[in-house]
């Protein structure tokens, strides 16, 4: 619930925003969700007084940095190589069988 007397939001409000989203909620839903979305608010207003402005916004914890290597060209198979032990070879590529029937 909100700390002060006046919570963040009222059950017409809760009752305008069901009919703007099409939900039929009955009134004890309404008394419900209302007190969840007050506490919901309540909470995210106290998060938002402990955040300080000399605190950069982050989306990660732990600074990341780059830990790929250097894409270097080296030496590889050629077509022939690659090919020699596959069971089955058509137009210089791996043949494999059929999954989804088509052609």
């Amino acid at each position: 619930m909100s700390t002060d007397s006046q919570p963040a939001i009222s059950r017409d409000e809760v009752a305008h925003l069901a009919r703007l989203s099409r939900l039929a909620l009955d009134d004890a839903e309404l008394d419900r969700y209302a007190s969840q979305l007050d506490a919901i608010l309540s909470h995210v207003a106290q998060i938002s007084e402990v955040a300080a402005d000399d605190v950069p916004p982050t989306a990660h914890p732990a600074e990341l940095r780059d830990v790929l290597r250097e894409d270097v060209v080296l030496p590889s198979l050629t077509a022939e190589q690659a090919l020699s032990g596959a069971p089955h070879v058509e137009q210089e590529r791996f043949a494999v069988p059929q999954i989804l029937g088509e052609e």
